[in-house]
């Protein structure tokens, strides 16, 4: 099947989807910084350039996108019905680059949080979400995943 537009327009359209300050990463944000926490943002010091690094907590923190990150079990996971192929080679760089990210910093000391897109979509599940990341920012935890339908938390870190 072909595009609907040309090559030049795709290109465009492509090129406008934004890798940081997303809407998701934004309502996150607001929320913890409400909290009294402080970050920086993409640090490029950091390995795969989190979202949100809390240097007092030693944590990093992950805004994931549904689609983009293939969060299992999620309906918003879903593979265009276009050249496949390519979207499936995408997806899985996408997950393996994650999967060595996430390893680097939990060898270099860091603590790593996931927060899913899907669980920032309405205020509540906000509240909810930036609530979780609070309670696991102030633990020893060694990483958590804050999704839609999962909280999940990884063994402690000491």
């Amino acid at each position: 099947m072909t595009d609907i537009v040309d090559k030049q327009t795709r290109s465009r359209m492509m090129a406008g989807i934004k890798g940081k300050d997303t809407k998701p990463e934004l309502v996150l944000r607001r929320a913890l910084h409400a909290r009294g926490f402080r970050y920086r943002l993409h640090s490029k010091t950091v390995p795969g350039r989190p979202d949100l690094v809390l240097s007092k907590h030693r944590a990093i923190v992950f805004v994931h996108g549904c689609f983009w990150h293939r969060h299992e079990g999620c309906r918003y996971t879903t593979t265009p019905s276009t050249r496949p192929e390519f979207w499936q080679a995408k997806f899985d760089a996408n997950v393996a680059r994650d999967r060595s990210v996430h390893d680097q910093l939990l060898d270099a000391g860091w603590r790593v949080a996931t927060v899913w897109e899907c669980a920032l979509r309405r205020p509540e599940q906000t509240e909810f979400a930036a609530n979780l990341l609070a309670v696991w920012l102030r633990s020893s935890a060694a990483e958590i995943q804050i999704g839609n339908a999962d909280v999940i938390a990884g063994e402690n870190a000491e």
